[in-house]
Parts: structure tokens; C-alpha cells; sequence
């Protein structure tokens, strides 16, 4: 056999993948898979810190997921917040967190259960009942306001039990973004009853109909306001939280309300009113040794803020009653006098976030790279308000990599360490929410040339080589320019085959 041998290994293929579709939320942090619920989840357990984990709760142009950071504050802002302290008993002007509204994520064929409304039927949303009554996916586990954490009895005890308070109930679906909440609910025997029901769809900003209440006094939704476990966990709240005060303003409430709940006589412009964004001053500053829970939520209130949803005789934010929380997580609190928030000018359903002209980023598609050798990126941000801040980050992956100028969209990167890597870019415009997009990049070291030696011994060829990866191709053709065609694969870099009397032109191909 006349033997010619032909190397054609690939030392490395640099080669684009598709992007897989990230599901980025408005923090900018990577979802995971949209979650499946099969059974009803209590809000305090593991399993419900993954379902939330990877919800998108509210649309990121919502205004629970406003940043309003550099909103303007009102010009009678320190008018209203004295308003707010002297109507408030001498010890209760600070800040408390009211562990109360829980929640239960249930599947979307949760079975629905009548649901008699008895105070306020004609503001309620039947969702296909017949009036007085709803339909309400309310599985037999739901828990009632205030438990587990601060109250005695069983969840089945609580259900039936009506102590007078306002016992608010939420059902929340996953997977198609509904909301169900309640206000005074209660069990009895197999048959519930409550003061009202409210639906929401968390896809949406749309609002309940003008000066319907709902569970808040001010029409709103309760469980995208709520700080929960899992996110300060995470050490970052997401959200605008809900606060109450004392007094609010008649017959007005600011866009995301849609109720309001005052006496005729409170009509002075330094009342808030419902809806009404309160905000944590920058200057505050939160002290390094407060627990992790203290500084996500008070982070949360120098970024989104607090909503006024509701008149009580505290100044107070609502938490869940997680049963997980550390002992006086939350007790430092009482320590941050009102003083510290200022009243914002807040924007309407067509403004700030919800405003055309919104941009967009594009992070380019995935990709292999080798190892110390300058990539270009390939981001490209679209816009029609002009873009104030471009930013590239790692987001996930070894930290050994350089970015020439993170702040252009295509700058080059150097991954000086083998390893996948995931790169977010952002696009803010200062009004809108951030745009993120990412791609993800592994970065591997460049291969060894390909060392092939050939042998003849016996009757038979013996093929070895060095380099490349595995597996290993060995191919053969009549021809250099004939058709190649596949002898065997190997993982093992050595071959061996029979010598004949045809002339063959053999190739070595690697990873």
C-alpha cells in the first residue's frame, strides 16, 4: 500500500453557539427556568424560595419595580412628613416591620372554591362566580395573615378562628401570573367567606377598576410589596415596599392606587395620599453590623421606595411572618426615626418607566475563546433618549478577565483563566428601567500542535500522535481531493491498521 498521510486537525474552533433566551428581571439578575407548581406551596418553605427565585413579579416597567432613586422630592415633603409624626402617638415615630402578609403559590389548576364577599361585593372581582360570591383557587392549606410567625394556633385553628383583625389571605399562580387576595377572611367549616376579593395579573400594569379597594385601602396588590425570605437571603429586596400611616388625604390617590379611604374633613395637601412615594433619604446610612435582612430591606427604600396602601396608627412596612426569620432580624428598625424619608414626586401610568422609547441591549451571541487572546464583543444598544450609562460586568464565572473599556458596547475582553463565564450588558437611560442582556463565553486554553509519527511494522501501519483533544477521527480518500471518508474514531491517540495494495491518503481530525 503507497501510504500518504494528511493532517488536518483543529487545534480550536472559534465558533458563535445561538444565545440561549436569559430571562433577565429589572434588578438585572438571570431568572431561571419559568417556574411549574403542581400542589400548593406554602410561602415559608425551600420550595417556594425557588418558585419566587425565578419569577419576574410585575412587569419592569411596573411601579413597584421603579427605581425612583433620583426622583425629585415634593416641595412640602418635610411638611408632609411632620404631618405624618404628629399624627402619630410619641412612641410609635419610627419605622417598624409588621410581620403579617403570607401568601400561597398554587398551579394553575388549582380547584377554585365559592368564596362568599359579604362587605364590599360590588368592588370585588368574581372571577366566574355569581354574585355575592367569587371563585378563588384557595387550596386547603392557605394561610391567613400573621401565621405561622406571629400567632398560637394551628394554620387549620387560624383558618377558623376570627379575632377581629384583618386576616388578608393571597393565592398566587405561578405560571400564568394571576393574583387573588383577600381582606377578613375566614373558614367555615368547608366554606370560606371574606370582606372582598381582588384579582391582579402580574404580567401586567393594568389596575382594577377607578375607586375599587381591594385588600389595601388603596386598591392596590399586597404581595409584590411584600420583602420576603429568599430575597434577603439574596441580600437584595427588589421592590417598592407598602407602608401605612396614620391619616390620608380624601378623595385622592396617585397613580398606582386607585382608592382612597380618608374622612371629608382630611383634605389638607400635607396628608398623603394614597399611592403616595415615600422614600429612605440617601443620607441615611446603614450601618455596617446590621443584619443582612436590615440592609436589603433599607436598600430597598433608598432605591424603589414605599408606597402608601393603607391608614394604621404605626409608621410600618409589611414583611412576611416566615417562620425561618432570625430572632430580631428586623429590630433595629425601631431606631430610624420618620425624619429620614422624604416625600418624591411620583410618575404617572405613562411616565418614568412606562414611557416610550425605552431601550434596548443586545450582549451578541455565545461563544468560545481562547485563553489570553483579546475577544471583541459584539453588544449593540439601541435607544431614543440619550443612553447615560453603558456598562459591561461579569456576572458570573472566574473573576481573572480584563475589559479593555467596559463602557462600549464593543470593547474587547481578555479571559486570562480557563472557564465559562457569563458577561451582562446594561443600557440606562435614567427614566426607563435598565436594559440587561448577556452572553455567555468559555474561555479555553490554546492546544498543543498535532505531533503525528507513522510506522510500519509488519504488515501492519501504526499511526501515533500527539495534541488535540479526543475524540479522534482518522478518515482516508483515493485522492487528496477525493472524497474523505470516516475509518474509525478513536479516543485513544494511537491506530493501528493493515498495510494493503491500494493507495490511500489518510487525515487525523480532533476536537
Amino acid at each position: 500500500m503507497k501510504l500518504h498521510v494528511s493532517v488536518g486537525l483543529a487545534i480550536l474552533f472559534l465558533s458563535a453557539c445561538v444565545a440561549f433566551a436569559e430571562r433577565i428581571n429589572h434588578e438585572g439578575r438571570i431568572l431561571g427556568p419559568p417556574p411549574v407548581v403542581t400542589e400548593a406551596v406554602l410561602f415559608n418553605t425551600t420550595n417556594a424560595d425557588a418558585i419566587l427565585a425565578a419569577m419576574q413579579i410585575c412587569p419592569v416597567t411596573s411601579a413597584w419595580n421603579e427605581n425612583i432613586s433620583t426622583r425629585p422630592v415634593l416641595t412640602n415633603s418635610d411638611a408632609m412628613i411632620a404631618q405624618i409624626i404628629a399624627d402619630l402617638c410619641a412612641d410609635r415615630r419610627a419605622l417598624i416591620a409588621f410581620q403579617e402578609m403570607n401568601f400561597a403559590l398554587v398551579p394553575t389548576n388549582q380547584p377554585l372554591v365559592p368564596i362568599l364577599f359579604t362587605d364590599y361585593p360590588d368592588e370585588s372581582d368574581l372571577n366566574g362566580g355569581s354574585y355575592p360570591s367569587g371563585l378563588y383557587p384557595i387550596p386547603t392549606n392557605q394561610p391567613i395573615e400573621g401565621w405561622p410567625s406571629q400567632v398560637s394556633y394551628t394554620l387549620a385553628v387560624w383558618q377558623a378562628t376570627d379575632d377581629g383583625s384583618d386576616r388578608h389571605a393571597i393565592m398566587v399562580q405561578p405560571e400564568n401570573g394571576n393574583l387573588f387576595e383577600t381582606w377578613r377572611g375566614l373558614r367555615t367549616g368547608t366554606t370560606w367567606s371574606a370582606a372582598n376579593g381582588a384579582v391582579f395579573s402580574l404580567n401586567s400594569n393594568a389596575l382594577r377598576p377607578a375607586g375599587w379597594t381591594s385588600g389595601d385601602a388603596a386598591g392596590l396588590p399586597m404581595f409584590p410589596a411584600l420583602p420576603r425570605f429568599d430575597e434577603c437571603e439574596r441580600g437584595v429586596v427588589e421592590h417598592a415596599c407598602r407602608i401605612v400611616v396614620k391619616r390620608t388625604r380624601y378623595n385622592t390617590y396617585l397613580y398606582p392606587a386607585n382608592h382612597y379611604a380618608s374622612v371629608s374633613s382630611n383634605t389638607s395637601t400635607n396628608l398623603p395620599a394614597m399611592g403616595q412615594r415615600v422614600r429612605l433619604k440617601s443620607s441615611f446610612v446603614i450601618p455596617a453590623n446590621w443584619t443582612k435582612q436590615e440592609k436589603a430591606v433599607l436598600t430597598a427604600l433608598k432605591k424603589y421606595g414605599a408606597l402608601v396602601s393603607d391608614n394604621g396608627n404605626f409608621f410600618s412596612i409589611s414583611v412576611t411572618p416566615d417562620d425561618r426569620w432570625p430572632a430580631g432580624c428586623f429590630d433595629h428598625f425601631t431606631s430610624i426615626g420618620i425624619t429620614n424619608f422624604e416625600i418624591i414626586q411620583t410618575t404617572g401610568p405613562n411616565e418614568g418607566p412606562r414611557a416610550g422609547g425605552a431601550p434596548s441591549a443586545s450582549a451578541g451571541p455565545d461563544a468560545t475563546v481562547v485563553v489570553g487572546q483579546p475577544f471583541s464583543l459584539q453588544g449593540f444598544v439601541s435607544f431614543t433618549n440619550p443612553v447615560t450609562a453603558i456598562q459591561w460586568k461579569r456576572y458570573s464565572g472566574p473573576t481573572n478577565l480584563t475589559f479593555a473599556n467596559a463602557a462600549l458596547t464593543n470593547s474587547t475582553v481578555t479571559f486570562n483563566t480557563p472557564g465559562t463565564f457569563t458577561l451582562m450588558l446594561s443600557a440606562d437611560d435614567g427614566v426607563h428601567a435598565v436594559a440587561f442582556d448577556a452572553v455567555v463565553i468559555t474561555a479555553a486554553a490554546a492546544q498543543a500542535p498535532v505531533s503525528l509519527t507513522i510506522a510500519l511494522v509488519g504488515t501492519n501501519v501504526n499511526l501515533n500522535w500527539t495534541g488535540g483533544n479526543a475524540p479522534f477521527v482518522i478518515e482516508q480518500a483515493d485522492s487528496v481531493t477525493g472524497a474523505w471518508s470516516s475509518v474509525v474514531t478513536n479516543a485513544q491517540p494511537f491506530f493501528t491498521l493493515p498495510i494493503t495494495s491500494a493507495s490511500r491518503f489518510f487525515r487525523l481530525r480532533g476536537s
